[in-house]
């Protein structure tokens, strides 16, 4: 708990942070801190939602917990009340507005204890001694988001690991993408480590640039670069099952070639890592520079001249609007459109205040972040849902995500105004969710300046001069740029992996279907373990490092049940693993990504979701916060 509070020594800065700090947020340190339950009741008519702008407290409530905090944490008698699961659920209910199911509760005892990485770090039961953990040494590829949390993991439990980066530097998608508006529509204070929060986020929406240097120091802070290959490239992995080790073939800068072996083989390349560009006939003709926002151009300037953006998804929708105050003309080819939501705290930038009430209020930060996870997952949840009796199924699924809809279409019409021809185009005719979710960055103000097109006729090929239409139009351009996504369906590529008997990953996944237990590992692949492997993914919103550490969590119980009893190989048995994607397949049936006539990324060409978890996110955390034996076969 942070030494501060005191009227004698800092009265100035507490009294700044509460008035800065949200007022729904302070009554539930004020509860947590003081077990005062009345404030819940008095709040309680005036929480709509778990976010800042869905607080409608009269100012006299405001001020009494502000007041009333001010004075408990100014006393210096900081002993906290632990609240128990009856209070703590009512605490969530609060802070959610609206009822808390139980099966929450654990999940947020785990993130409220103070040492949220020692609440996260693996706990040996029988500890092995130093010699068993060096035999378990562990190859990880990818030094991203999910790399990173897996090497603080191992590295605490005292395993030995060692990570093959392709790129010169740590932080993986955020290191790679640096196109014009290029940010995370996940809020910062939940889109980070639960135990390496950050309190000088400039923004609540950051940009790339502070992202990457958020793994650059935390990369930094447990020195994980002397266990870092940068520039390596790991091309194929094959499984020695005499000797129970994987061989790992990595290409080096230079171009030379080292095989390396490691008893654990850890994929963290993520699905986000390999640009796909559209098949349009006549793509290399163009005579101006052309790239995708993942490779984009850090000399290019496009001021002046006339772009011409292909696609309209999360990349297309930050690139739009950067640029388009300083080109000549924007030329935006969509295929189909993107629900976006607005929201306020967008663009707003982190008071002072702010930042000191997250570092030095006690819990505060912990509860903004459980208010954050509730308004960008789980609450989020119903909605996706198919209720089979629903009147008009080919607009919205269910009552809640009608409501969804109504309030984003409310929004896009007050931008736009009154055009009918630009809100033919940019209203979606699926229901919402449908594709991934947008937040709107002023992408529809964007569309209504004079110089931008939003063109939604069919490209027929790309010529010299620009992008020929099937009517024969030709839109002149100076530069292409393509927001197209990524070779998500092509998960591993280009890697080759080979587990038993030779077999190679892809020949057993087949073209784009891409299976694991729990998105963690498949069977024939022993001591391999994925992390942002098949339906892990996040669409309708939270937070893919929850996710990834769920993910490390569940791989460290299995390396535990190794070193603890002495086991050369682990996988999961088959059947369990088919009755795993038995289940995700029959959730997806019921969920809006496999809606008739639906295209997204999360699909394959036989409609099967692949790609995205359908899982609530507490329900995620409560299955890989187990491990059990019986469901794998262990050698």
């Amino acid at each position: 708990m942070p030494n501060v509070l005191t009227t004698a020594t800092a009265p100035d800065p507490l009294r700044i942070g509460i008035d800065a700090a949200d007022p729904a947020t302070l009554l539930l340190v004020l509860v947590h801190l003081t077990g005062e339950r009345e404030w819940l009741e008095l709040a309680r008519p005036h929480l709509r939602g778990p976010m800042s702008y869905q607080e409608f407290m009269p100012e006299d409530i405001r001020r009494a917990i502000r007041d009333r905090l001010y004075d408990v944490l100014s006393s210096g008698d900081l002993l906290e009340h632990a609240p128990d699961d009856t209070l703590l659920r009512e605490m969530m209910s609060v802070a959610a507005g609206e009822p808390m199911r139980e099966d929450y509760i654990a999940m947020m005892r785990e993130d409220l204890t103070l040492d949220t990485l020692d609440s996260r770090a693996l706990k040996w039961r029988n500890e092995p001694s130093e010699a068993a953990k060096q035999t378990c040494n562990v190859l990880i590829v990818g030094a991203g988001m999910s790399g990173i949390c897996a090497a603080i993991q191992l590295q605490e439990a005292g395993i030995p690991f060692k990570i093959f980066e392709k790129n010169e530097a740590v932080g993986g998608t955020w290191f790679e993408n640096r196109y014009p508006g290029c940010g995370v529509d996940t809020p910062n204070h939940f889109y980070s480590f639960a135990y390496e929060p950050n309190h000088e986020w400039s923004h609540f929406f950051a940009k790339r640039d502070e992202l990457w240097q958020y793994f650059e120091r935390v990369a930094d802070k447990y020195g994980l670069r002397k266990n870092i290959a940068f520039n390596t490239e790991v091309t194929e992995a094959e499984f020695d099952e005499d000797n129970a080790q994987w061989r790992v073939t990595a290409r080096n800068s230079d171009g030379s070639v080292e095989t390396h072996t490691a008893r654990i083989l850890v994929s963290a390349v993520g699905i986000l890592n390999r640009p796909r560009l559209p098949d349009i006939p006549g793509r290399d003709s163009f005579k101006g520079p052309a790239f995708h926002t993942a490779e984009w151009d850090k000399d290019f300037d496009w001021r002046g001249k006339r772009i011409a953006l292909i696609g309209t998804g999360a990349s297309g929708h930050q690139v739009g609007p950067a640029i388009q105050p300083d080109v000549e003309r924007l030329m935006i080819f969509q295929r189909s459109p993107h629900w976006a939501v607005p929201n306020p705290n967008y663009h707003l930038g982190v008071s002072a205040g702010k930042k000191w009430a997250l570092a030095n209020i006690p819990n505060y930060l912990r509860w903004y972040r459980f208010q954050l996870f509730w308004g960008f997952a789980d609450g989020l949840h119903p909605a996706l849902q198919v209720d089979p009796q629903w009147p008009t199924p080919e607009r919205s699924l269910n009552d809640a995500n009608e409501k969804h809809r109504i309030f984003m279409e409310r929004h896009i019409r007050k931008t736009i105004g009154d055009n009918p021809e630009l809100l033919a185009k940019v209203i979606p005719d699926y229901p919402a969710y449908g594709k991934r979710i947008l937040i709107d960055n002023h992408w529809y103000r964007m569309l209504t300046r004079p110089n931008v097109d939003l063109i939604t006729d069919t490209i027929a090929e790309i010529v010299p001069e620009g992008i020929r239409m099937a009517d024969g139009t030709v839109w002149d351009a100076d530069a292409l740029v393509y927001a197209t996504g990524f070779k998500v369906s092509k998960m591993l590529h280009p890697m080759t992996i080979r587990g038993r008997n030779g077999r190679e990953i892809h020949d057993v996944w087949g073209p784009d279907d891409a299976r694991a237990h729990l998105g963690i590992t498949v069977p024939q692949f022993p001591n391999f373990f994925i992390m942002i492997g098949p339906n892990t993914g996040l669409a309708h919103g939270g937070n893919q490092i929850f996710m990834t550490e769920c993910q490390v969590k569940h791989m460290m119980l299995a390396l535990r049940d190794m070193l603890e009893n002495g086991h050369r190989t682990i996988e999961p048995r088959q059947d369990v693993h088919d009755r795993y994607n038995e289940k995700v397949d029959e959730l997806h049936r019921g969920m809006v990504w496999a809606h008739p006539g639906m295209t997204n990324w999360y699909r394959n060409p036989q409609g099967r979701v692949f790609a995205i978890s359908p899982w609530r996110l507490v329900e995620y955390w409560q299955m890989t916060s187990n491990f059990n034996p019986k469901d794998y076969v262990i050698q």
